[in-house]
């Protein structure tokens, strides 16, 4: 499943399921898993190069990604660790100031979450090599400074209640990605950034890292509110 990236057909992006992500956005929490969709033309790899649309206020996510291995639907709980094949280290992009104008008009958030380079994704980490998908650390730092700092046991939803909820609603296919939330921390990227992310193993060990630059997109789409 090392080319997921590659051959995945859909992002499935679970919101608000960290508390005090929820709390700093002023949200409400959800009293069941709550996802978007999000293209896989949305997919860049560390080394490259995070583009801001014209007109939009870009906000990191970091995330961890959760790789299905095989077809299934109406999974149940105690089934879902079966169709894990994987993880990844993931940035979910968000246009935050479109977000705010298209929720206040009860519109699609695709476009919020949808752009060229808006995930960011590392490199596939198998299965075997992590212990405990609910006891890893998340990082991201902009310019060395630290933004986000959490761990995924703060999840409000874990892996296998997400993957149950996902599949009773569309069916999870071999590649797709399931990005299971953010913790804290959320904020602004702009243009000549530089963007380091990382995932580690509650004893410390790496399991994945980002490095990304940012730059204006040049052309596209121009939002002006």
């Amino acid at each position: 499943m090392s080319s997921f990236s590659r051959t995945g057909r859909k992002i499935v992006a679970i919101g608000r399921n960290y508390a005090q992500h929820i709390k700093e956005l002023n949200n409400t929490a959800p009293k069941e898993p709550f996802f978007f969709l999000k293209p896989t033309t949305s997919y860049v790899h560390s080394g490259g190069k995070v583009e801001i649309p014209r007109g939009v206020l870009v906000h990191h996510e970091v995330e961890l990604g959760v790789v299905i291995g095989k077809s299934g639907r109406d999974i149940s709980q105690s089934d879902a660790e079966s169709y894990i094949s994987g993880y990844a280290l993931g940035i979910d992009m968000t246009a935050r100031n479109m977000q705010e104008v298209v929720k206040k008009a009860g519109l699609p958030w695709s476009t919020v979450k949808g752009f060229d380079t808006f995930t960011p994704i590392s490199k596939f980490i198998p299965k075997s090599s992590v212990k405990d998908p609910h006891a890893l650390k998340l990082w991201l730092k902009i310019n060395g400074a630290t933004k986000q700092d959490g761990t995924t046991s703060d999840m409000i939803f874990r892996i296998p209640r997400l993957i149950e909820h996902v599949s009773s609603i569309m069916t999870l296919e071999e590649g797709d990605l399931l990005l299971t939330g953010t913790p804290a921390g959320v904020g602004p990227i702009a243009t000549g950034d530089k963007i380091t992310a990382g995932l580690s193993g509650d004893d410390g060990t790496q399991l994945a890292e980002l490095e990304l630059d940012v730059i204006d997109r040049a052309e596209g789409h121009n939002f002006t509110g």
